[in-house]
């Protein structure tokens, strides 16, 4: 089943693809349904096109307060029964994770950056082993 907006028509889910405005606001739980946070943005590779990042918000009082994490795509799960993304992380892992500012911005986002990230996260890298780009740590 698909379904539409009515003023545009343009195609916002399918059975297996989904429009990023319908990810953004999307909780992200733990198995047990415990809520751990919010995709506020997804970031795409813009040569490959492939989601690389999902951008949490963590924490916080209505908007304040809240802390923001880049999680490799990888390693969030769309679970159908949660009606959430799934990722299995402690609160203390969550707090020991790579930040970002409520701008959006890190401290250093360059390869050796989204390379840590990728190392604390034990995820597979968006890029692929043999980037020219990667630094090989």
């Amino acid at each position: 089943m698909m379904q539409t907006t009515a003023q545009s028509g343009d195609v916002r889910e399918t059975h297996n693809l989904i429009a990023s405005d319908k990810v953004e606001g999307t909780p992200v739980r733990r198995t047990d349904g415990d809520k751990i946070g919010t995709i506020e943005r997804v970031m795409i590779e813009k040569r490959s096109g492939k989601v690389a990042y999902a951008v949490m918000s963590f924490g916080g009082f209505m908007g304040l307060g809240e802390e923001y994490y880049t999680l490799p795509w990888s390693v969030l799960k769309y679970n159908t029964q949660l009606d959430a993304y799934e990722l299995n992380l402690t609160e203390d892992q969550l707090r020991g994770a790579p930040r970002r500012t409520a701008e959006g911005h890190d401290a250093s986002y360059d390869r050796e950056w989204e390379e840590h990230v990728h190392r604390y996260y034990n995820a597979t890298p968006y890029w692929g082993e043999s980037d020219p780009m990667s630094t090989g740590r």
